[in-house]
């Protein structure tokens, strides 16, 4: 044998090896992502149990179960309005598919109005929309105001005395309380509350006077509170006498879909087995149901699609705050 063979079959066989480390290196990874998932998935909740979205989500959790055949778990972590438990996801590192957390637009809202350590744009993978929250503006039932006109008219003759609560303080809806305040030439006492829960009991209780938040459905159903106004687009099927803020001459639509990311670099085989479960989960009837009692709006989306909405939604958000006149804190 020739030196010159000697030498070409050392090249082959080194090639050969370094074929072979090459297999071996992403071999992990592929495999990881056709076994996805082999172990229960964390979904994290960012508000405190009792509110609107806790039985949604409980439900949805539920389902996807069934539909992933590992358990969804439903995590509250509370804190910020809603923000924290989703943020933590942004210094988690890259995703590995079994921490999943409710996205809404105070997250992609966060860096306008305050300093924050993560980019909602950047520090995710968004997996898929769900739904969009119906916001209506609500009452006590024993209150003076039996609609919106005589609530605002009351508010103009007593500025800032009437008390205004939303989830947050810098949620979607307190600033188009703010939006509608400026248009109407009033003012309200902003409160902030950590949930739904706590809000409705505070209303009810006669301890604050309004509330303008989603998830009103079972206390208006059970007569405790009532409704006098939607800042939706059209009006509610099951609420077809109360009007929407546009039709009472007020240019106010809200739309704010919640759906699910992951922290960044999310495998794209494991994205759309996440996606493909959860389209499945976002069907089932008992998961409709709960939309429905609390006046959400099913919209199933891509997790394309709901990127590229918070895109959109970060320009319109720094829009509204400009409005309103809004200074970072």
């Amino acid at each position: 044998m020739t030196m010159r063979m000697v030498q070409l079959k050392r090249r082959i066989f080194a090639a050969g090896l370094l074929a072979v480390a090459s297999l071996a290196w992403h071999a992990p990874s592929a495999v990881a992502a056709d076994v996805f998932p082999s172990k229960p998935i964390s979904l994290i909740l960012p508000f405190p149990p009792g509110g609107s979205v806790d039985p949604i989500f409980r439900t949805f959790a539920e389902a996807a179960t069934r539909e992933l055949g590992q358990p969804v778990v439903l995590m509250h972590r509370a804190g910020a309005g809603g923000i924290t438990g989703t943020a933590a996801l942004a210094t988690m590192g890259d995703a590995d598919g079994y921490t999943v957390a409710v996205m809404h637009n105070s997250v992609i809202r966060a860096p306008l109005v305050q300093k924050v350590n993560f980019d909602p744009l950047r520090d995710f993978t968004y997996v898929a929309g769900l739904f969009g929250l119906a916001t209506g503006i609500s009452v006590a039932a024993d209150a003076p105001w039996k609609n919106m006109q005589e609530l605002l008219d009351d508010a103009k003759k007593r500025p800032g005395m009437i008390s205004w609560g939303n989830i947050g303080a810098i949620s979607i809806n307190r600033i188009y309380a703010e939006r509608l305040a400026k248009q109407a030439g009033v003012q309200f006492n902003m409160v902030p509350f950590k949930g739904g829960g706590e809000a409705f009991t505070a209303l009810i209780g006669r301890h604050l006077d309004v509330y303008g938040d989603p998830g009103f459905g079972g206390q208006v159903q059970g007569g405790k509170v009532k409704l006098l106004a939607t800042i939706t687009s059209e009006r509610l099927k099951r609420y077809p006498q109360v009007p929407t803020l546009k039709e009472l001459g007020y240019d106010l639509v809200i739309q704010s879909p919640m759906g699910l990311v992951t922290p960044k670099n999310l495998d794209p085989k494991i994205a759309a087995r996440l996606s493909a479960a959860f389209q499945k989960a976002s069907n089932d009837p008992a998961y409709l149901n709960q939309l429905q009692l609390f006046d959400m709006q099913p919209n199933w989306t891509s997790g394309e699609a709901y990127a590229a909405y918070a895109r959109a939604q970060y320009a319109r958000e720094a829009a509204m705050l400009n409005e309103i006149g809004f200074k970072p804190e």
